[in-house]
Parts: C-alpha cells; structure tokens; sequence
C-alpha cells in the first residue's frame, strides 16, 4: 500500500471514530480509566505507555494516563510518540539502519515536534489522537486548562539514542515534567506479514505471546540495550523502537510491568483476514 494513503486511512478512520463516540463517549473512557491510579507513577518519576489502537478497543487505557498526568498537578508533561513511516523515503531509511547503516546517513534522523525547525512528518501521524482527544474532553470537564503538552517524535535512534540531533534539549525537557509515551509494541497476523501458520487469535495463544514480547522489550529497556531492543522492535513488529531508546537513554533503566493488554483487530484496514491485530497495552514504567 501507498504509506502516505495508509497514514491517511488511520488518521480519517480515527477522526471518525472519535467523532462517533462524541462527548459522552470520552468520557466513559476517561471514568473507566479510573480503575487504576497512576499518578503515583509520574510523581515517583516513572513513565507511563499506552498503546494507539482503535479507540473503542483501549480508548480506557489512554483514559488512565490522561487522568494520571492532570492527577498528578504537572505543569508539563512530555509526549513522546512513535512516528510511523509515511512515505518510502521514510521506510527504506528504517529497514537500512536495522541492517546496520549509520542513523546520521539519513535527513530523517532527529527529533520531530511543534516548536522544533526541522521536518513535518509528525503533521501526519494518527499516533497521539486518543491522547489529544481524550486530554481535552477531561480538562473541559475539569473546567482547566492542564499542563503544557509538549509533543515529540524521535525517528532512527538505531542503537546510539544519545547521538540524536536535540537529544539534550529533548533531556532538558523532561526535567520537572511528567513523561509519557505511546506504542503498539506488538502486530501480529496475516495483515502484518505473520505467515498464516504462525498467525494465532488473540484469545488461542496470540495474547500470551504478546506478553512475553512486551515483556522481553522491558527487559531490554531495562539493561539499556538499544540496539538489542531496536532489533527486538524489528523482529515482533513493535513501533516504540525508538521512542523506547529515547526514554530509557534519558530516564535511566526502568522496571517496566503489563497492568492491561487487549487486542484490536484491523484485518478490515490492510484488506486482511482475521487474525490481523495489534497488542494493546497500557504499562508503567518505574525506576529501577
């Protein structure tokens, strides 16, 4: 498929399924959300991941970390997100770098966001849009303004996070802000290339599988493995491969635990037969 047309589909596809659920619909995510209490995690200086499914799927899980970021009486709070490949240029640079050339080689290499002279690809990327929508229905609810939302987006960290254009302001950031991050850290199925006997249902061992997967990125985050969790990232199609380097080189080693995981399907966006899912997770992430 055409990458810029199929980042287009997940931004239309969520747009429309944010606009279906309406006000009321927020907010039941956001009141669901408050089966857990995260905000401890932030003040104790830990992070918090969701994933960016479909958001009737986990809608909930976004819900938590949005009521645990304005729990926590932040003042600002650093969003890293993924940046998914949007045109071949994009694409070809992350499959080179996995094969081992040098990150610098490539104009992508760097840190996206608002405020940053640099590239525009950020613009086009569905991955906060939970978030976002999310984060306003509850501040309008509260009837405040939040914190400051600083969005980033960090593309071919490639095992060497510390020599990314701006990492130290990206560094300087984070000091005295709450920190989260999202990712879909696990795409399985016949619509993500999984040879169809290797596919399995979420509910017939899929789910157990990504756990383990979720849980050996932790691992690697944890002993500050970059290129060992880049090719992780590679190997059990993860998107956070360098989100998760990012944070790890400037947060230090982290104990990273599963609190919820749920499949959602898009076999329906990629023309693909079930099962086509990604692994849905919201995890916390404490100093180690």
């Amino acid at each position: 498929m055409d990458r810029g047309a199929l980042i287009q589909t997940f931004v239309d596809l969520y747009g429309a399924e944010h606009d279906a659920l309406g006000e009321t619909g927020h907010l039941e995510m956001l009141d669901r959300g408050r089966q857990w209490d995260l905000a401890p995690v932030l003040d104790q200086g830990g992070m918090l991941l969701f994933p960016h499914g479909r958001p009737a799927d986990c809608g909930h899980q976004v819900g938590a970390v949005v009521n645990a970021v304005l729990d926590s009486g932040a003042d600002r709070c650093v969003f890293v997100s993924v940046l998914h490949a949007s045109s071949d240029e994009m694409e070809d640079a992350r499959v080179r770098v996995a094969e081992g050339d040098d990150p610098s080689n490539f104009p992508i290499w760097g840190i996206q966001g608002p405020g940053i002279d640099f590239r525009d690809d950020w613009q086009r990327d569905h991955a906060p849009t939970t978030f976002r929508r999310l984060m306003a229905a509850e501040t309008k609810r509260r009837g405040i303004a939040g914190p400051q939302v600083i969005e980033r987006f960090p593309y071919l960290a490639g095992g060497k996070p510390g020599q990314l254009p701006g990492v130290d302001e990206f560094a300087e950031l984070c000091e005295d802000a709450v920190v989260v991050t999202t990712a879909d850290s696990f795409h399985h199925g016949i619509g993500y290339g999984t040879p169809p006997e290797d596919s399995y249902a979420p509910e017939a061992g899929g789910l157990e599988l990504a756990t383990e997967s979720i849980l050996k990125g932790c691992e690697l985050l944890k002993a500050q493995d970059y290129w060992g969790y880049n090719q992780h990232c590679v190997t059990d199609k993860s998107d956070h491969r360098d989100a998760g380097q990012l944070l790890s080189y400037v947060k230090g080693p982290m104990h990273g635990e599963i609190l919820d995981l749920v499949p959602s399907e898009f076999g329906d966006v990629y023309d693909a037969p079930a099962p086509s899912w990604v692994a849905a997770a919201l995890v916390t992430y404490i100093p180690a």
